[in-house]
């Protein structure tokens, strides 16, 4: 398992430095972007360019979406959780090629959890879950978003997407308790109806540290959307000790991590000498972070005020 660990981290810095090289003279891209910006900007549509590596980030969490998504595996004593599985068909191959890369067989995922109703996150859930077995957890808000797709055709004609039928439903507060593991799943609404956020430990070398997934932090439009934003946000902010930051997308416009965000850690990491700290634990920036988004999410709120009232005119 080390060397297989080993290699990837290898691989990554390989991967990360040839792409951003790439990014730099191909499509003369400003130097000030950063890597998570540009694989976030690029796309599903680029495959080859989104097949990154995996990557061990803790004793018990490996990154193995595409870039421009985030899918995370957690390992537990008593199986593995999945969240999210980007999209039909090639992103969702790539995933369950990375979950094979980082040395585990998919059908030990015992749990998987959809972050929210963007098919970006949840258009390869069904045949993970066909894979595995496992039982699909989802807010009922999100889950209507879900079904309401799978309803419709999809983008110019197309057929309606692939989607997994509605399964078990995500309380505000849940504790999903797996072998030595246990995860707290809040409801934290704004990017959609039902954003699904988690708490839970990670392990560096032994060490403890709390880390919170977020699957999405911002508003979307209305008043509605940004108020719920708002009270979500805020309600984060207030949780304390987090000191590692799991995004649902490496960087989105406006709500880019301070100092980097994954693929800007991943290099430090796989290139951290022992003794060194991890570069993902960082309190410093995750207080910045969840700062910035309540004064933006509250900005937003402002804004769609305004419109709502010069529409009324």
């Amino acid at each position: 398992m080390r060397r297989i660990t080993m290699l990837a981290a290898t691989a990554a810095v390989t991967v990360f430095l040839v792409q951003g090289n790439f990014m730099g003279t191909a499509t003369s891209a400003p130097a000030e972007k950063t890597m998570s910006q540009i694989l976030r900007e690029r796309g599903k549509q680029d495959v080859e360019f989104q097949k990154v590596p995996p990557v061990k980030m803790f004793d018990n969490l490996w990154y193995v979406g595409p870039g421009y998504v985030s899918c995370y595996l957690i390992k537990t004593s008593a199986g593995l959780i999945l969240i999210d599985a980007s999209e039909e068909p090639d992103m969702v191959l790539h995933v369950i090629d990375s979950i094979k890369k980082s040395g585990f067989d998919p059908k030990d995922i015992k749990t998987i959890l959809i972050s929210h109703g963007h098919i970006d996150h949840w258009g390869g859930i069904d045949r993970m879950r066909e894979l595995t077995g496992a039982p699909v957890y989802a807010t009922d808000e999100d889950w209507k978003m879900i079904e309401e797709a799978a309803s419709r055709p999809g983008r110019g004609g197309a057929p309606a997407p692939r989607a997994p039928k509605r399964d078990r439903i995500i309380h505000d507060g849940d504790v999903l308790k797996m072998g030595d593991t246990s995860i707290k799943l809040y409801i934290t609404p704004g990017h959609t109806p039902g954003v699904m956020s988690a708490e839970f430990t990670v392990y560096d070398n032994g060490v403890p540290h709390k880390a919170f997934y977020s699957g999405g932090t911002g508003g979307r439009d209305g008043v509605k959307g940004y108020e719920e934003a708002v009270a979500s946000s805020t309600r984060i902010s207030q949780i304390q000790g987090i000191d590692v930051f799991l995004p649902n997308h490496g960087w989105n416009p406006g709500t880019d991590y301070p100092n980097g965000s994954l693929f800007e850690r991943f290099p430090k990491l796989a290139a951290r000498k022992q003794g060194e700290p991890n570069p993902f634990v960082d309190q410093a920036s995750w207080r910045t972070f969840i700062t910035t988004a309540v004064a933006r999410n509250k900005d937003g709120l402002e804004r769609e005020k305004q419109k709502a009232a010069q529409d009324k005119h």
